[in-house]
């Protein structure tokens, strides 16, 4: 047909607020219940169909071990095998197809996320990775709607930009996908950042195969689900549940890898590109590495800063979602006076955050994933309490017996490279360092150093010369800095997330940069006068 196609700008999502004895919490409330009662079986799919091996494991809900949600069908060497088969035939057609049409299906996704489908994946997310309404909605709801509208957005503006043409020449760009497959390796605290690593590369006409983490398993099969009552064709994204190690591996030494979309932690990206560099020689082209890995964020208050804003952003900073979020406040540095003033409301308020299940919309803090991460957790705290550096001035209780629980804790330490300042913990624990208020530049160096990562921090104050030279120090120490403003949170489109240093390669999911990583250009110019003679004007004349 005859026409040029583009998308308008999109909006952001608004979150429900599931208020008490409001239409969405009701609906939410029974879709909870619902999927109690049930034992789901999630199979691999590879090629649209779904594919059942004998080896097979259990998920359990996070805040109750006696509560099984489902069983889940792991990928082996065999799987691996017939999935790329299956994604290297899928490909022939899918990215022939036009744009738009392909954009199309990701939008209807995102329409029927918003609509009929939202409370399903709401509840999956809450009770398969343990969080709140409020959590679950943000991110597995409002974040994977703005990524599915704002990247097929972002396609639009990538094919419309066209190099120029004068009256001898017509030039054009072509963004082919990638020649090979993309492995898509995703983590279990966000379930639209496992949809995001899948579904990114496959818009632009590549195909995927997607690993889920063990313990986000329950939800992004849904997603999956979503994927293909939306049309989108077999073998386009292939779901391949299983040990990270085995199909890692398996992928990282095929030659038709063309690219790797990562979230996780630093050892495991530098794992990847360790395998990678190793395997060189085998592949086809250079595979590109895409890759969020974690951080170690801060956040830093001048003496200017407005005490309840800083504790606001704290509490919400570390503690939402247990602090399970590559985001999340882990570190503060706070001067002595303005600590003075706020010590005791900010305590009392953490003490006060209720801790339990998620079916009760009262709880603030809910379970961390798994036993391997309460463990990890519980040994920092353990060493907080037995160091003459540190001291447990909020929470430190934990409790395993029914959920893994971890009460939001804070550490104060008179040591800047204390332990827990320094290492990433993945946990509701925020390690407080308190600074003479003459110090402030001094110690704005001592944060830029500290920490190998460069993710997210924050910056709280009222004098516009202290914040300003904050931003200069901290130039490299975030990739996403917040002033007065906790540094959790980046809104798709707003504020295109990821860092550098440890953090990763900084390709800024939800915005044009990543999706243009999912193309290899190809520039082709057509000439409208060829020329008949082969001399140039200055061989006329010696």
């Amino acid at each position: 047909m005859n026409k040029v196609f583009t998308f308008e700008e999109p909006t952001n999502e608004a979150p429900l607020n599931y208020a008490p004895g409001s239409p969405e919490k009701q609906k939410l409330k029974g879709k909870l219940e619902e999927l109690k009662k049930g034992v789901m079986e999630i199979p691999l799919i590879i090629g649209g169909k779904e594919i059942q091996t004998d080896r097979i494991e259990e998920i359990r809900a996070p805040h109750d071990h006696n509560l099984l949600l489902a069983r889940y069908h792991r990928a082996g060497p065999d799987e691996i095998k017939i999935a790329i088969a299956s994604a290297q035939e899928a490909k022939q057609k899918w990215q022939k197809m036009p744009w738009e049409k392909r954009a199309l299906i990701f939008r209807e996704a995102a329409a029927r996320l918003a609509g009929p489908f939202r409370q399903t994946l709401n509840a999956a997310t809450m009770l398969g990775q343990g969080k709140n309404a409020y959590q679950a909605e943000i991110e597995a709801i409002c974040e994977l709607i703005d990524m599915l509208q704002f990247n097929t957005y972002f396609m639009g503006r990538i094919y419309s930009d066209q190099p120029l043409s004068i009256l001898d020449y017509v030039n054009s760009m072509e963004y082919r996908p990638l020649e090979g497959f993309i492995a898509a390796i995703t983590p279990f605290n966000f379930t639209c950042i496992g949809a995001n690593l899948a579904t990114a590369p496959a818009m632009m006409g590549n195909v995927v195969l997607w690993k889920p983490a063990s313990t986000a398993v329950y939800s992004n099969y849904f997603v999956m689900k979503l994927l293909m009552e939306s049309g989108l064709p077999p073998g386009v994204i292939n779901f391949l549940p299983g040990s990270g190690s085995e199909i890692g591996d398996l992928l990282f030494e095929h030659p038709d890898l063309a690219a790797i979309h990562f979230t996780g932690s630093a050892p495991t990206l530098k794992y990847i590109w360790k395998k990678v560099g190793q395997n060189i020689d085998k592949y086809r082209s250079y595979p590109r590495i895409i890759g969020e890995a974690g951080g170690k964020d801060f956040v830093f208050a001048h003496q200017s800063a407005n005490p309840d804003e800083l504790t606001t952003a704290l509490i919400r900073g570390a503690f939402e979602y247990q602090g399970q979020k590559c985001s999340a406040a882990s570190r503060a540095y706070i001067p002595a006076g303005l600590w003075d003033r706020m010590e005791k409301d900010f305590l009392r308020k953490v003490e006060d955050l209720k801790v339990g299940p998620v079916e009760d919309f009262r709880n603030f803090i809910n379970p961390v994933i798994d036993k391997k991460a309460f463990d990890k957790i519980k040994g920092y705290i353990d060493y907080a309490s037995e160091s003459s550096e540190a001291e447990i001035i909020a929470g430190g209780h934990y409790d395993d017996s029914k959920g893994f629980y971890i009460h939001p804790t804070v550490i104060k330490t008179t040591n800047p490279h204390f332990k827990t300042m320094e290492e990433e913990i993945f946990g509701p624990v925020l390690t407080v360092y308190i600074y003479p208020e003459e110090q402030y530049m001094e110690t704005l160096e001592l944060c830029n150093r500290t920490s190998p990562y460069g993710l997210t921090g924050a910056i709280f104050g009222r004098d516009r010369d202290a914040l300003m030279l904050a931003e200069e120090i901290l130039t490299y120490a975030a990739g996403n800095f917040y002033i007065n403003d906790k540094p959790t949170a980046a809104v798709v489109g707003q504020q295109p997330f990821g860092g550098s240093r440890a953090s990763g390669t900084n390709d800024k999911a939800g915005s044009i940069l990543n999706m243009l990583r999912w193309t290899t250009p190809r520039s082709v110019k057509q000439n409208l006068n060829p020329p008949v003679d082969y001399r140039y004007a200055f061989l006329d004349e010696e």
